[in-house]
């Protein structure tokens, strides 16, 4: 027993014996010899063969050389086939790019971890001892590092700069590795020495994993490599200092050295990169105490950016990659697109707000990166609600994740801030693509930037309106927002206001904020109208929603029978008959308030008079009812009752069907025939042959032969290399159907030459349109348009640009503000013949008077407002007010589309009220309408106006004295309730809002400014009305706005309307006084612009148009607020600017 135990030391001994410091050198020196000494061969080289290339350029080479260089060339030719086809070989091998090659690498790899396992193992041994071949791992070591030594020798063969790869750290880690191998097997005998190298292996791992496609994401790879960072470098500092402190410092012989194990060296390694140190395990050697020095620095860098790195990419990979569990019985919708704080606050401040306190619709984020500290806040605060999985909408294994499939919508996000547009509509468009090819049925809403990018989704065959798809815009509804209020003052803001949600609670500190915020309250809401109105003409059940329920219905929804186009109608007139389940669209407070149409009931509540007790009743679900003959009859004595009632006198009886608003005059129907051939092929726009840009441009110095009044100015902001914004979208309401040729205002752009060139092509089109080249920040170039006399001068954003700050976006359009404001125009500079201007103020009522130029500005940036409301010489403080809550919005002064992100809740839950703002914007089309038109165009059906020529006699929105219009006769008219039933019973027109002064003369001594006019948005019936308000109305084409005692003046005579003074205001009541009285008024409020609905006929191709004549000078024009003799007697006109909808014919 003592003998075998005796023997089997003996042979551990022989396996471990003690190397001696020749033996250690031996094998360092091996590494460092081959390090030094390939390095210098190679430098070598390439200085001779450089040398000799630089001889060979050289003149007078010699006959020797030149027989040398001779034969090397054919040599070398002859070598280079081979070369160059085995590098190529070796190149592709090595990149991974065959099969093979993905072998050679993993194999590699996987042998280098293998090498470090042996390296494990064999540190359990005193570093001072050396192996004996009777160890079985160094067999397995040595077969190891021959195999890294052929690959080694592939990637020298392969390498172009062989100095270069010769120093490469793969390289190095070979050097110093592979020789001591060999001397190994000389030796018979096997050192540690600097094999832990091996560990810089690991850097390859995300290599290796991407190979074998274990990772695919970003996130993952990134991981992956911070991973593989962290490893190598505690590997490898742990393996430095396991050598050096187990060694000793070679001048002191080794007398300083500790015994330490591997495992005790990665200890130490860590606890002083935490930055801890315990102390129960130090390093006592000089070198192993100078390497901590200098890793320390090191890894405080090092790990302090990768380790919290990893942790959040580990925290987030798990919290962010999971997929939507889908609840049966739960909705939810998919969220794409631009997800950033502020997009996903906008979406949830008006998605939220839609059913307050009733949402049951959970909101699936599906964002391409994680979301930020603050992103995550908000998600936190809304995670009832909300839920975010990092994925791309462009790849289905996200879609599956998050369950496209059975979403009830995907909603895609646009970045209206972003540098290029035209790359964000289309990142968008491949989204939608990539869902419909995912799920078709997916129903998705989505925002677009350009105009002209819409043109792709119809094409896309799974596209389907019918089931809710649908385009929000930005270019078309902003640009068609401003082009309406160029049209008709406070138009703008009345329209916007109808679609803004305001939450704050207000404390007006002025009277007419408190009607304006009151106005705030009501928006577009929709309901089916209930069965009992199916026959009933639109008048009628207007004036019995508003008399008996409160309500203001604006618009229904109705099919053609000959066309089978169903569409929007905007106070359709009474041939037009309302059929069951018709769709109203109502200006009202609440969808509990428009319910009362629904469950009104001509039986139960023929006799209930407060809108509060209209609700469902017993025999509504008991049988069915048809309308017949007497329950109409019904209607209409409830009808008079209440009408009566509201009045408090009897009711005029209503225009025989002769005179009724909709029958037209065959002297109108003649003109619209001869003008037929002007229309663009929808018949909805004025059209006339493309125009060459370079007759339409002006120039300053010829301002005598283009004196415009009545005009409406742009001022643009680009250059040849700014995106376009899409003017046409601007130019199009502006020259819509349903105005006459005789009242398109001409359109002047002031702007960059080379800019607006390249939005030429989609105006060339449209009549009446001129370019100046200049700057709104030139104040000659606005003289040079005469923008004293123009109606409204609109002041346009610049296109997408980069700013450092978002102050700076809109500091153009500030500073065209700024610049426009300060011209003061001299209302003392006019003819004698000419009354006083508008807008007139001055220091005292001796002084000669001054009047601002309106201007409508549009801002991008909502914040931005605070400056304009200087420059219009408001008071008060600026400082954190919303845009809709200040005063230059409630005076239509300025614009901005950042409300437009609410239309994307509001097309998810009512896709109609989308389809009403389209239509009044930009100037009756719809998405409905286009996919008529689109229908058409596929049949064949070419004509002009054959099948849309109703849409020419559409209503318009329009401005209306209460006194010098046909508003005037209507009696009595104490309230708004009153002049909207008489109104509509007598003239078919539908009064919607008021546009009243904010403050009068008296109550404004210094003039500090122009006197206001602000909106308010569906007064309550029993309103008190002013004798200066105008009233914002929807008004029939054939409909004449001024008197039938007064001829009509002459169609290109365009005459501001004065509101009367405090003099002849006594008594609303009263008759109008005459033109004559109004004239004689000494100082006069601002007068607001209103255009003829009904001018004189005269041929379509007149010359004596408002257009350029062959002599180069525009027909004659007066100025706004001036007065026309005609036969010896002076006569107003009194128009109304107006935009509306198209109606298709009734059965």
């Amino acid at each position: 027993m003592c003998l075998t135990k005796s023997e089997d030391n003996s042979g551990e001994a022989l396996r471990k014996m003690s190397c001696t410091a020749e033996i250690q050198a031996a094998f360092i020196l091996s590494s460092l010899v081959t390090f030094f000494s390939g390095l210098l061969i190679l430098l070598i080289s390439r200085l001779i063969w450089r040398s000799i290339k630089k001889w060979q350029k050289s003149e007078g080479k010699g006959i020797f050389l030149e027989v040398m260089s001779r034969s090397m060339d054919r040599k070398r030719s002859r070598s280079l086939t081979f070369q160059g086809v085995f590098r190529d070989r070796v190149e592709m091998l090595l990149s991974a790019q065959t099969f093979v090659g993905q072998v050679l690498v993993i194999l590699v790899f996987v042998l280098s971890i293998g090498s470090l396992i042996i390296y494990f193992i064999n540190s359990t041994d005193p570093v001072r001892s050396c192996s004996s071949y009777q160890d079985k791992t160094i067999p397995i070591d040595l077969t190891f590092n021959a195999f890294f030594s052929f690959y080694f020798g592939l990637r020298f063969v392969a390498a172009d700069d062989k100095v270069k790869f010769w120093l490469e750290m793969n390289s190095i880690v070979d050097i110093f590795t592979i020789p001591p191998t060999f001397i190994s097997y000389y030796l018979k005998s096997n050192w540690l020495g600097l094999r832990f190298l091996r560990a810089l292996r690991l850097l390859e791992l995300p290599q290796i994993l991407q190979i074998l496609r274990a990772i695919r994401t970003s996130n993952s790879v990134k991981f992956s490599k911070l991973l593989s960072i962290v490893l190598s470098t505690l590997f490898t500092a742990a393996g430095f200092i396991h050598l050096v402190e187990n060694s000793g410092d070679p001048w002191l012989k080794g007398r300083n050295s500790q015994n330490i194990s591997y495992f005790e060296s990665i200890y130490l390694v860590m606890a002083t990169t935490s930055t801890v140190g315990f102390g129960d395990v130090v390093a006592k050697t000089s070198l192993g105490r100078t390497f901590i020095m200098v890793f320390t620095l090191g890894s405080l860098v090092l790990f302090a950016n990768y380790v919290p790195e990893m942790v959040e990419l580990f925290g987030n990979k798990r919290k962010y990659t999971s997929s939507y569990e889908v609840v049966k019985g739960k909705k939810f919708i998919v969220v794409c697109g631009n997800i950033t704080v502020d997009s996903v606050t906008a979406f949830l401040r008006n998605f939220l707000r839609h059913k307050a306190g009733e949402i049951n619709t959970e909101i699936v984020f599906l964002g391409e990166v994680p979301p930020s500290l603050e992103l995550e806040t908000i998600f936190k605060c809304y995670m009832a609600y909300t839920t975010f999985i990092s994925g791309s909408a462009l790849k289905w294994e996200d879609l599956r994740r998050v369950a496209v499939d059975s979403a009830e919508a995907c909603l895609i996000i646009a970045n209206p801030l972003c540098s290029d547009s035209h790359a964000e509509d289309t990142s968008n468009i491949m989204r939608v693509l990539s869902i419909k090819n995912y799920y078709p049925n997916t129903r998705v809403i989505i925002q677009i930037l350009q105009s002209h990018n819409k043109v792709f989704l119809p094409k896309i065959p799974s596209w389907n309106w019918n089931t809710g798809d649908n385009i929000i815009c930005f270019a078309e509804l902003k640009l068609g927002f401003i082009a309406q209020g160029c049209l008709v003052p406070g138009l703008c803001t009345f329209l916007t206001s109808l679609f803004v949600e305001q939450n704050k609670k207000i404390c007006p500190k002025e009277p007419w904020q408190k009607h304006f915020f009151s106005g705030l309250r009501n928006k577009i809401l929709t309901q089916r109208l209930s069965d009992d109105f199916a026959g009933m003409s639109f008048p009628d059940v207007c004036r019995l929603c508003f008399v008996k329920m409160h309500l203001m219905l604006i618009a229904i929804e109705h099919k053609s029978v000959c066309h089978g186009y169903c569409g929007l109608i905007l106070n359709p007139p009474a041939q037009v008959k309302l059929r069951k389940n018709t769709l109203g669209f109502f200006i009202a407070e609440s969808a509990k308030d428009v319910k009362r149409a629904f469950f009104y009931c001509a039986v139960c509540h023929s006799d209930v008079y407060t809108p509060e007790l209209i609700g469902k009743c017993s025999c509504k679900s008991k049988n069915p009812r048809h309308r017949t003959g007497p329950s109409i009859r019904k209607f209409k004595k409830c009808l008079d009752r209440l009408t009566s009632k509201l009045s408090g006198e009897p009711v005029t009886p209503k225009c025989s069907q002769a005179n009724s608003p909709f029958s037209v005059s065959r002297a109108l129907l003649y003109e619209m025939e001869r003008e037929s051939d002007r229309l663009d092929s929808s018949g909805m726009f004025h059209w006339c042959k493309a125009t060459p840009l370079d007759k339409m441009i002006l120039k300053r110095t010829e301002k005598s032969k283009h004196e415009f009044r009545n005009h409406i100015v742009a001022c643009v902001f680009g250059d040849a290399h700014s995106t376009l914004m899409g003017l046409r979208n601007f130019v199009m309401p502006l020259r819509a159907s349903n105005y006459t040729r005789q009242e398109l205002k001409d359109i002047v752009f002031v702007g960059s030459l080379d800019y607006l060139q390249r939005e030429w092509r989609f105006l060339q089109n449209f009549p009446q349109i001129y370019i100046l080249p200049g700057s709104a920040l030139y104040s000659g170039d606005l003289h040079a348009v005469n923008i004293e006399e123009c109606s409204m001068c609109a002041v346009l954003s610049s296109p997408s640009k980069s700013a450092s700050s978002p102050t700076l976006v809109d500091m153009e359009p500030i500073m065209a503000t700024l610049n426009i404001g300060s011209l003061r125009i001299s209302c003392s500079a006019q003819t004698p013949s000419e009354p006083q201007c508008t807008r007139c103020f001055g220091d005292n009522p001796g002084k000669s008077k001054y009047r601002r130029i309106p201007i409508l500005t549009e801002l991008k940036n909502p914040s931005n407002m605070h400056f304009i409301e200087q420059l219009g010489g408001m008071e008060g403080d600026f400082s954190g007010m919303s845009l809709h809550l200040s005063t230059s919005f409630a005076t239509g002064t300025v614009f901005s589309g950042s409300f437009l992100d609410s239309l994307l809740a509001t097309a998810f839950y009512n896709y109609h009220v989308l389809e009403l703002l389209q239509m009044l914007v930009t100037g009756g089309i719809s998405s409905q309408l286009e996919q008529h038109l689109d229908k058409e165009k596929f049949c064949g059906l070419n004509d002009s106006y054959s099948t849309v020529s109703p849409g020419k006699m559409r209503c318009k929105l329009g401005l209306l004295s209460l006194n010098q219009t046909i508003l005037s006769d209507i009696q009595p008219r104490r309230t708004f309730g009153q002049i909207f039933c008489g109104s509509l019973d007598n003239l078919g027109v539908l009064c919607l809002g008021l546009y009243r002064m904010i403050d009068e003369e008296e109550r404004n001594p210094e003039h500090k400014r122009g006197v206001c006019w602000f909106v308010i948005t569906r007064p309550e019936n029993e309103f008190m009305l002013l004798p200066s308000d105008l009233v914002f109305c929807a008004i029939p084409f054939s409909t004449s706005c001024y008197k039938k005692d007064i001829s009509p003046p002459s169609p290109c005579e365009i005459i501001n309307m004065v509101p009367l003074t405090e003099e002849t205001l006594t008594d609303i009541n009263c008759p109008p006084p005459s033109v004559d009285q109004v004239s004689e008024t000494a100082a006069q409020p601002p007068s607001i612009s209103v255009c003829s609905l009904e001018p004189k006929p005269i041929p379509a191709g007149d010359p004596k148009q408002a257009v350029l004549t062959p002599s180069g000078k525009l027909s004659s024009q007066i100025h706004p607020g001036e007065t026309t003799k005609e036969d010896g007697k002076e006569n107003m006109e009194e128009t109304t600017v107006e935009d509306a909808s198209a109606y298709p014919e009734s059965d």
